[in-house]
């Protein structure tokens, strides 16, 4: 396709004509000319939105630009409820791959009874690989909004499954042939299937049930990315067991190989929450086949503190994720 805005053939059969109506909330639809949509919600409702590009990876990045999306939303205590594109192609990309991309972040947006709201889609110079940038809508019902920013002093701090899920499965499918040099193909395959646990919306609706007092999902940065924005914008201090973060064995290994850190690894499938009852909630969650683990407790002060076993060391601002050292 040549540079500039999607022609408009190629918007209607490859973009508009597999995006289906799943909600009954959104009054403006995608379609041609239109710039904006809208929702109506309920007198007691509130709006939700979240914003994130999809830089890392090609493979499965559709799905990703959903599940991600969702994620936010869930960690908000929200229900996702549909999604804006911008969907930049570089120079040179064919319209059946335009088509498939549309197609897999369709099947996502079923699975989560999510609808693509609108967007933009357009060939340019300026990218060298496809991008896709998304606003997730969700609602909430008022005075049930939750923030990553609501930690008191006292509270059990905890997560949901393995870190390190989502920068694992890329690794494994960026750098399968360097991996095969070391690991048998079905450890490099299980390590790939990790993306299937990507999701937290689940948990994010039950701890929201539950009367979680904050959420995070664990994204860019990795666990202790998380733990310190957690922190810092509720203004408390932690104390954090190290060797209590949950880790795959996978996930180890692959990072040992690529000479990275998994707790500075991006990991979307993984949700810090906090909590008055951190071992209620773990029942809560585990009933329902979540495996949670508290790590630690929030503390008043600044002091951002690392356990582990005898030696203490402080929690440092976010870096650059790991996986960037890699791919």
């Amino acid at each position: 396709m040549e540079v500039g805005k999607i022609p408009e053939s190629v918007l209607k059969r490859s973009v508009l004509k597999p995006i289906k109506k799943n909600r009954p909330e959104v009054l403006l639809h995608a379609a041609v000319g239109e710039d904006c949509s809208a929702l109506k919600l309920a007198e007691d409702e509130v709006l939700v939105l979240s914003t994130d590009p999809i830089t890392g990876t090609l493979q499965d990045m559709g799905k990703l630009a959903v599940l991600i999306t969702a994620n936010d939303l869930a960690s908000s205590g929200a229900e996702p409820v549909g999604l804006m594109l911008t969907v930049l192609l570089p120079q040179g990309c064919e319209e059946a791959e335009l088509k498939a991309l549309m197609r897999e972040i369709g099947a996502q947006c079923d699975a989560f009874h999510m609808q693509i709201l609108g967007g933009h889609t357009e060939v340019t110079r300026a990218v060298n690989q496809p991008l896709i940038s998304v606003t997730g809508v969700g609602k909430v019902k008022e005075g049930q909004l939750i923030s990553s920013a609501g930690v008191k002093p006292g509270m059990d701090i905890l997560v949901t499954k393995t870190i390190g899920l989502e920068g694992t499965s890329i690794l494994a499918k960026e750098k399968e042939q360097a991996l095969l040099t070391r690991f048998s193909q079905r450890f490099v395959d299980t390590a790939k299937a990790f993306d299937e646990q990507i999701s937290v919306v689940k948990e994010g609706f039950l701890a929201a049930q539950f009367g979680v007092g904050a959420m995070h999902d664990v994204t860019e940065g990795g666990i202790f990315g998380a733990l310190w924005e957690m922190a810092e914008g509720s203004g408390v201090g932690l104390e954090i067991e190290l060797l209590k973060i949950p880790v795959k064995q996978e996930t180890i290994e692959i990072c040992e190989f690529f000479g990275i850190n998994p707790y500075g690894l991006i990991s979307s499938g993984s949700m810090l929450m906090a909590a008055e009852d951190g071992n209620g909630l773990v029942m809560e969650l585990n009933k329902q086949g979540i495996p949670a683990t508290i790590i630690g407790k929030a503390t008043a002060g600044n002091d951002r503190v690392l356990l582990n076993q005898d030696e203490r060391r402080f929690l440092e601002p976010p870096k650059t994720d790991e996986l960037y050292k890699v791919v």
